[in-house]
């Protein structure tokens, strides 16, 4: 269920990394409608915790080869992500992850100011409030084309011979004896033996739809873009203390992003005072942005967890499985996390990459704890 970039890219590598290709993708709106549609599009994988940095290095490398495996152009262009230390603390946060990086094989470096400035000359390091005191950087992340991501895995799937059904929402899940049987729709009744739920915002509905209930709450998250401009910033900032990020798209927009609304909803636009806010603070570090005219806004809704991770898990239902719980971070995992889904679809049981995101470990305390690691505005 769910045909964003997670779902499609779930029944790629079911069909790509197993043969199985007896697959219906089931989405209520249209393809890559949702988060997918409506995300950043940054792609980095500098996380602390070792399981995060592990799936999000495979979703790293996988986007790298990822044009010439769908034979669609994705645009992926690693042209490099760099994160602000603005404070002391957050120097010997980088820091520390810089050499958790090293030990888990993920290439990032701690830059200083200086460099900061040459890579992105638009940037005021010596602000009176949050100078820049250095940065954490990755020189192969980069960004994508998020539509392309979706439409390529959709292309992909639907030469192998799997159904992408829109316009479908499921309205009931069936089941006997504790095992999944099938799925209501608005198009009628779909019998299964093996059921995934990768729905982001929406996976407490259809969860409860199945009978279980799930360690997850849904926010909306902002972004926004400019009127298109002439080149002028070539890497992806992100500034974790001003609470905002940018990139420049190859349209010349800049797309910037922010953090989550303060209050569980379901909308797809957010509340203004949060745009009015990421700019605010993006303008004090980048006060070029002064001059320029919002274009567009909007929201999506994404799946929170406690511990900011996601969950890629089997469920109190017998053969059904549940990815989500991405949060702000999704776009940067769909490979790996389709990757990881797929085999646990497959087997029935997780492989090395999901093994650690079950959907018991709250139960247990074991956190994949990311909320101030990830570097991100949750």
């Amino acid at each position: 269920m769910g045909a964003g970039g997670h779902g499609l890219a779930t029944a790629y590598y079911l069909g790509k990394n197993f043969g199985i290709t007896n697959v219906a993708i089931l989405e209520k709106g249209w393809l890559g409608g949702g988060n997918t549609g409506r995300n950043t599009t940054i792609i980095r994988s500098n996380y602390l915790q070792d399981p995060s940095a592990a799936i999000y290095e495979k979703s790293r490398s996988l986007y790298e080869t990822l044009s010439q495996d769908l034979n669609y152009n994705v645009m992926f262009s690693p042209r490099g992500v760099m994160m602000l230390a603005q404070t002391h603390h957050e120097v010997r946060g980088y820091l520390r992850t810089q050499h958790a990086n090293a030990l888990q094989g993920v290439a990032t470096d701690f830059i200083s100011p200086q460099r900061v400035k040459e890579l992105c000359p638009i940037l005021n390091i010596d602000g009176p409030r949050y100078p820049v005191l250095g940065a954490l950087w990755q020189a192969r992340g980069g960004t994508g084309r998020h539509d392309a991501v979706a439409w390529g895995y959709a292309r992909a799937c639907s030469a192998m011979g799997m159904h992408i059904i829109q316009n479908c929402e499921v309205t009931g899940v069936r089941s006997e004896n504790g095992q999944v049987t099938g799925v209501d729709t608005t198009k009628g009744f779909i019998g299964t033996k093996k059921l995934g739920l990768v729905v982001a915002g929406h996976s407490g509905q259809l969860a409860s739809m199945a009978g279980f209930r799930l360690p997850i709450e849904a926010v909306a998250l902002q972004a926004l873009v400019s009127e298109p401009i002439k080149p002028c910033m070539d890497v992806v900032v992100m500034a974790n203390t001003v609470h905002g990020y940018m990139s420049q798209s190859d349209k010349g927009e800049m797309v910037i992003g922010g953090g989550t609304d303060g209050f569980n909803n379901y909308t797809q636009r957010g509340s203004f005072h949060h745009i009015e806010e990421t700019l605010r603070a993006l303008i004090e570090t980048f006060p070029m942005i002064s001059r320029l005219k919002m274009l567009r806004q909007w929201g999506g809704i994404v799946d929170m967890t406690g511990d900011r991770s996601p969950l890629i898990s089997k469920t109190p239902l017998g053969n059904c499985f549940i990815n989500c719980g991405w949060g702000t971070g999704g776009f940067k995992a769909i490979p790996g996390s389709g990757w990881a889904m797929a085999e646990l679809m497959a087997k029935g049981e997780p492989g090395p990459l999901a093994e650690a995101f079950n959907m018991w470990r709250f139960k247990e305390g074991q956190f994949i704890d990311e909320s101030v690691a990830a570097g991100v505005a949750h």
